[in-house]
């Protein structure tokens, strides 16, 4: 019997290898991405300070759009990205978090930079 490999260890495996890699600071936090079936959540992290400057989500009261579609991603990106500049943010790291650059993740960077953000 051939047993199917998780592919969630393998994403796990990938964030660990990138998160080595790169870090937030104050200046220039991480975006960090976590994406499920039905929802949609990004992150900004100064990982030096270990705190969350600022968050976005589909699941919050004021988003009332079904969550786990590539246009509800791009909300979230933008929305990410006018609270990032309200706090004085312009440029931050993009943490895909083992996710492949496609589809939602792709579509929340690009509301992210429409927003104004550059990374």
């Amino acid at each position: 019997m051939v047993s199917k490999k998780s592919s969630n260890i393998a994403r796990k495996r990938r964030q660990t290898r990138v998160r080595g890699k790169i870090q937030g600071t104050a200046a220039r936090p991480r975006l960090n991405v976590f994406r499920s079936l039905e929802h949609i959540y990004a992150q900004l992290i100064d990982d030096t300070a270990g705190v969350t400057l600022a968050a976005a989500a589909s699941t919050e009261k004021e988003f009332e759009a079904y969550g786990g579609n590539k246009a509800a991603a791009r909300k979230i990106g933008e929305l990410i990205a006018a609270r990032a500049i309200q706090k004085g943010i312009s440029e931050v790291v993009f943490d895909r978090a083992g996710y492949v650059y496609h589809g939602r993740v792709q579509e929340l960077a690009e509301g992210a930079r429409a927003g104004g953000l550059k990374f």
